[in-house]
């Protein structure tokens, strides 16, 4: 999708910074349009290799307070967490000559599972919470996004943390809200409560819609597509476990009988279903629906591609803070 945060380089800038970040001369390049924050580009190099170059906004450029250094966590994951994946090649930050950062990655050969309808969703999905529990063994030592400058000692402070910045920015870019941001505020502390049951900061990426989820090529083994690699980390923070089952179940419930559930729990995941987990839940899908409505401030999404989205998270806004 456009956005005012997506950089634009010229064919010489892309052939300095690759010489600068690996070594080798820029061919051939394709912009890859499906991302929503920064700029994103599949380049086929002089040496023979093929990267995916991720591009910051530039460092002067307004964001909201979470997706400040962006990129730095992104790169914290890939070196991190065992997930599947690409290889991270370069992470260049503060780039002397463009500013602002940048991360180099091998290219994958496969495709992103929203653009693969024939895929047999359910034993996907399963495969998807199997790779979540290993994500979540990955603990930290202070929760939110430290990157950001968003932590707490608790869950429950990163959290009130979190979506007072988020609620801050709605402000700060008059963002009409369907309720009011001190009315989100109080529905939030009255729930608060549920979040002091997260004793451990796992490391969740709280970006897992079939985008960011790659599937093997078809030819592969002859077999059906199987998960190739998890991508686009950037909005990983430490905290709930259970906030990785809102993104795969966007503008829905999760239920037990879920496969994603299941393979969860086959590779040792605890994902409980008591009263408590389901406020977190709900408060998880607000935080989410708040994101999607605020950034449009700094990004200023072009209205015939934003619409729908705007309105599905508008709706499950005011259905989430109801059932609060």
């Amino acid at each position: 999708m456009h956005s005012q945060t997506k950089r634009q380089l010229s064919a010489a800038e892309l052939d300095a910074l690759l010489r600068r970040a690996v070594g080798a001369g820029v061919v051939s390049s394709a912009e890859l349009t499906d991302g929503f924050a920064n700029a994103v580009w599949r380049l086929a190099l002089d040496d023979g290799r093929e990267v995916v170059l991720k591009l910051a906004p530039p460092p002067e450029l307004e964001q909201l307070r979470y997706e400040r250094n962006l990129l730095r966590a992104e790169a914290m994951v890939y070196r991190t967490a065992a997930l599947p994946g690409p290889e991270l090649l370069c992470a260049g930050f503060d780039d002397p000559v463009l500013g602002g950062d940048y991360l180099v990655l091998s290219a994958l050969d496969g495709v992103a599972w929203n653009h693969a309808p024939e895929a047999p969703s359910d034993v996907l999905r399963r495969e998807l919470g199997g790779h979540l529990a290993r994500l979540h063994e990955v603990t930290g030592e202070v929760y939110g996004y430290p990157h950001a400058e968003l932590t707490g000692p608790s869950w429950r402070s990163a959290f009130r943390t979190m979506i007072g910045a988020l609620l801050d920015d709605a402000l700060r870019y008059s963002i009409t809200l369907p309720v009011s941001p001190a009315s989100v505020a109080a529905a939030v502390e009255s729930a608060s409560w549920a979040l002091d049951e997260v004793t451990a900061p796992a490391l969740v990426h709280f970006d897992v819609w079939p985008g960011n989820v790659f599937l093997t090529p078809a030819s592969v083994n002859g077999g059906p597509p199987r998960i190739q690699a998890i991508i686009d980390h950037e909005r990983a923070f430490w905290g709930d476990p259970l906030a990785d089952f809102v993104t795969p179940t966007i503008f829905g419930t999760l239920e037990e009988d879920d496969p994603i559930v299941t393979g969860y729990r086959e590779a040792g995941g605890v994902v409980p279903f008591d009263d408590g987990a389901r406020v977190r839940i709900t408060l998880y899908r607000i935080y989410l629906s708040l994101i999607l409505l605020v950034e449009n401030g700094p990004r200023q999404y072009p209205e015939e591609e934003y619409a729908r989205l705007r309105d599905l998270s508008t709706a499950s806004l005011v259905r989430d803070l109801g059932s609060l």
